[in-house]
């Protein structure tokens, strides 16, 4: 279970200290689009997978090759990426007003049902970042595949100090 209590007082960047975070190089595309789009005082990023360094970490559907431990691992990596993305695009993660979107797409098993307890792993790395009161709403969905043959994409959207 998520403690979630009040969350200390200390900027997303001081918490990274804190919880000995080291975030990967930010992500670059595998294809023709850019990692982050803004649009007023909204950042879009482009899916992001558990890669560091372009080298996915973890390969295979989650309920078959993978167990839901290794979805959540994943999803946590997929998460750093993301981080490192809004800080290279941000220059500080400390401008985050909010996390407004959450979207988490597993590949899995056909007849997989414990979703939650993947995004659980995105949610959960978040939570620990930003704290309660910048935490989102969540998407969480099952697919056949994604890209590179990963586990886990995520999609964030951040509200931004103007």
């Amino acid at each position: 279970m998520v403690d979630r209590g009040q969350a200390p007082a200390a900027g997303a960047e001081q918490r990274l200290q804190d919880l000995g975070i080291t975030l990967p190089s930010p992500p670059t595309p595998f294809g023709a689009y850019i990692e982050a789009v803004r649009t007023g005082n909204l950042v879009f990023f482009s899916g992001m997978l558990p890669v560091v360094d372009r080298m996915p970490r973890f390969i295979g559907r989650v309920g078959g090759a993978l167990s839901v431990e290794d979805g959540r691992k994943a999803a946590e990596t997929a998460t750093l990426s993301a981080l490192s993305a809004a800080k290279d695009y941000l220059g500080s993660l400390d401008k985050v007003v909010r996390v407004v979107k959450l979207g988490v797409y597993i590949a899995t098993e056909g007849d997989f049902r414990e979703h939650p307890k993947v995004a659980d792993g995105a949610s959960e790395m978040l939570l620990k970042v930003f704290g309660e009161e910048k935490l989102s709403g969540r998407i969480v969905l099952g697919v056949a595949s994604l890209p590179l043959g990963v586990p886990i994409e995520l999609e964030l959207v951040l509200e931004i100090d103007a």
